[in-house]
Order: structure tokens, then C-alpha cells, then sequence
């Protein structure tokens, strides 16, 4: 019997974002395996006949270059990284476009850096140059790029995983695909017989508990990604109200079959609502300025109740921020659970918090605003 949920998700997916790991695409030996790109490649071309849209993020480029410079391991040193993610990334997409040529496509190479997705123009400029890509019948194929963002290669895990969510996101994909050498999510060790793969979550904070990531240990060498950072990726897109599924990108014809909605890999299904391209940019994009740690009743009235924050509710102001400016807002415990765009600098926030509205003018000698960030302009991060 069909799984009627996955049917559901897949028949809604015209626009899909793939994103595909180091270890899917590379050798034992960290060369780039041609073979596994075109097939790669041949899916997504098959894909676009059906008349879906597919942007494909895609790692591979510094283990490409390990590979062609015949290096034995992946280079401690920032510099010899940026040549090795240079060198390997001009490799990565020849060997796209010419498996895409075969099926009458183009590969468009997009490299962005984070701060091409936090600032709100930039990111919009990306936004319509993909747009525009999919109207010229070409697939972006898009990866950090790895010779600027210094930050990104030193980060341990989770790249472009988390890019892969943020262009989910950017583009309002209804589906997020991470492919890597795992069959999906599993409730315990993959080497033990008596583990399964979850087939479907819908409680992801629930699942995290029991995430067993072998990304952790052993043989992570050429990849920089994990499946807790895919669960960190993934919670970012169904957090928006979108879809994720989590595949092993070497099985054949994978992502035929996962748009053909089998029972493959792990479903993770959206929370709530699907939110609108500003909020997404506010609560996942940008770069917050400041926090804002606020008392029980301020995260309440904002996390259950859908309310405004007010000045009265915040007991702490931290951070260099202007009007207009994104800002995190922290409970009592400093944990970030949403964000929002303020309406106050940092010298007239932390000359009112604590403070009730009608003291506004004696404070400050002005009120533009009744509140600090109005529930328009916020974001719940933990759904």
C-alpha cells in the first residue's frame, strides 16, 4: 500500500533542493568519482523533464582537489584548504556540466558566502539570479565558496548542510533532499543488525535525542558534515513549514525514487504553517546584532500567545544594534528562541527595558513605537 503521506509531499515538490555530500560523490581515495556525478546528474535531468525545478547544492570541491593535488589527508592550514577547494571546485563543475550536456542542461555555478545570505539585498539578488537560472533551463549548482568564506572551512561540521537549508528557504522549496552514504536516520548504530531506519519523523526535537551520528567517530575525514548537523539543517526548513528527507545519495536511482514517493530514506515533515520569504530571511538568514533576554511572561506571550514583545518584558539588552536591525531573543536560560527585526537602538533598548509604554516619552522624549518588535516582524524558532 502507498504511503499516502509521501505521496502527498512529493506530488507538492516543484521545486526541489538537493543537496549532496562529499562522500557520496568522491572515492575511497577522496578523487572525484565522474561516474556518481553523472548519475547525479542524469536523476536531476530526469527530474526536470517531469517539469520540477532542481537546484543542487553541492559539496565535493575540496575533497576534489585532495585528489588532484594527490594529497593524502585533508589540510589542517586554512591556506592549503582554499587552494584545495579552488583547484577541486573547477573540476567539480566541468564534471556537472558535462553530464548535464548529455541531457541538453547546463550547469550554472552559484558560490555564495554567508554573508551573501545575511544581507538582506544580496540575498535577494541571489534569490532572482536562481530565478532566473531556472528560466534559462539551466541547474545551479551551488557551494560556499570555499576560497573567501575562511569561517566555513574551519567550522567542524555542517556547512552545506545548513546552506542547502537556507536556499530551501530563500527559494521556498517544498522539499529539501540531503543525499549522503547513509541509508537515513537511524534509532541507534547503523552497524548494529537490530537497528532500523526511522521512515518518518514528526517530532524532531524527540528524534535528536536519540540521533546516533557516526560522522563523529571514524572515517570523517574528507566530509565536514554529520547527520546531527543534517537534523540542524533540517530544523531550519520544517521550522519555515517545508519538508526534508534524509537518503543514502549512492543507492541507484534515489532520488527517482524518492519523488516517486517510495518509502525511502527518512521523512521529516513540516511544522506548522508554511512562513512567508521575509520572515524566513529575519529568522534563519540574517546575522543576528544583539540579544535580548526576556522574562517568563515575555516568552510566553510571544511563543504561545503570538504577541508583540514589549519593553516591560526584557531584562537584559546585549549586542551593538541599530533600528531596523535583527535581534535574538533569549529566555531566562539564554536560549535563543526567536527573532525579530527592532524598533529601538541599543541605547534607547536598554534605556526602557524593564520599563512600561507610557513611560516611553518621559524616558526618551519620544515614542515612534508602542512596541519594541511588533509581532509582524518576529519569528519563533522553536515551534
Amino acid at each position: 500500500m502507498p504511503d499516502l503521506v509521501r505521496q502527498e509531499v512529493m506530488n507538492a515538490a516543484e521545486l526541489v533542493v538537493v543537496k549532496v555530500g562529499t562522500r557520496v560523490l568522491t572515492r575511497a581515495d577522496g578523487t572525484l568519482d565522474d561516474q556518481r556525478v553523472a548519475s547525479i546528474a542524469g536523476q536531476i535531468a530526469r527530474l526536470c523533464k517531469t517539469g520540477r525545478r532542481v537546484a543542487l547544492v553541492s559539496s565535493g570541491a575540496v575533497g576534489a582537489g585532495l585528489g588532484r593535488l594527490k594529497l593524502a589527508s585533508r589540510p589542517t592550514d586554512v591556506a592549503r584548504l582554499q587552494a584545495s577547494a579552488a583547484i577541486g571546485q573547477s573540476l567539480l563543475i566541468e564534471s556537472y556540466n558535462r553530464a548535464l550536456e548529455s541531457h541538453d542542461l547546463h550547469a550554472a555555478q552559484v558560490l555564495l558566502t554567508a554573508g551573501d545570505l545575511q544581507d538582506r539585498s544580496r540575498y535577494l539578488n541571489v534569490r532572482n539570479a536562481l530565478l532566473a537560472i531556472f528560466k534559462c533551463g539551466a541547474v545551479p549548482i551551488i557551494n560556499e565558496n570555499d576560497t573567501v568564506s575562511v569561517d566555513e572551512l574551519q567550522i567542524s561540521f555542517g556547512d552545506n548542510d545548513r546552506l542547502a537549508a537556507l536556499v530551501t528557504n530563500l527559494l521556498r522549496a517544498p522539499l529539501l533532499v540531503l543525499l549522503s552514504d547513509i541509508d537515513g536516520l537511524y534509532d541507534g548504530d547503523p552497524s548494529d543488525p537490530s537497528t532500523t531506519i526511522v521512515p518518518l519523523v514528526t517530532d524532531i526535537s524527540a528524534q535528536e535525542k536519540l540521533v546516533y551520528d557516526p560522522a563523529r567517530g571514524a572515517g570523517a575525514q574528507l566530509s565536514t558534515g554529520g547527520m546531527t548537523s543534517k537534523l540542524q539543517a533540517a530544523r531550519i526548513v520544517i521550522s519555515a513549514g517545508e519538508n526534508v528527507v534524509i537518503a543514502n545519495g549512492r543507492q541507484d536511482c534515489v532520488l527517482d525514487a524518492i519523488l516517486s514517493g517510495d518509502d525511502i530514506g527518512t521523512l521529516i515533515l513540516a511544522e506548522g504553517k508554511t512562513i512567508d520569504s521575509r520572515k524566513r530571511w529575519i529568522g534563519w538568514s540574517a546575522n543576528p546584532a544583539g540579544r535580548l533576554t526576556l522574562d517568563a511572561g515575555a516568552c510566553r506571550a510571544i511563543q504561545t500567545g503570538g504577541r508583540s514583545l514589549l519593553a516591560v518584558g526584557i531584562s537584559k539588552v546585549a549586542g551593538d544594534f541599530s533600528k531596523g536591525d535583527v535581534v535574538a531573543l533569549c529566555d531566562m536560560s539564554d536560549r535563543e528562541f526567536a527573532r525579530g527585526l527592532i524598533n529601538y537602538t541599543v541605547e534607547e533598548t536598554r534605556t526602557i527595558a524593564g520599563q512600561p509604554t507610557d513611560r516611553f516619552i518621559e524616558l526618551l522624549g519620544h515614542c515612534p513605537y508602542d512596541e519594541v518588535i511588533h509581532r509582524d516582524n518576529l519569528v519563533n524558532l522553536m515551534q
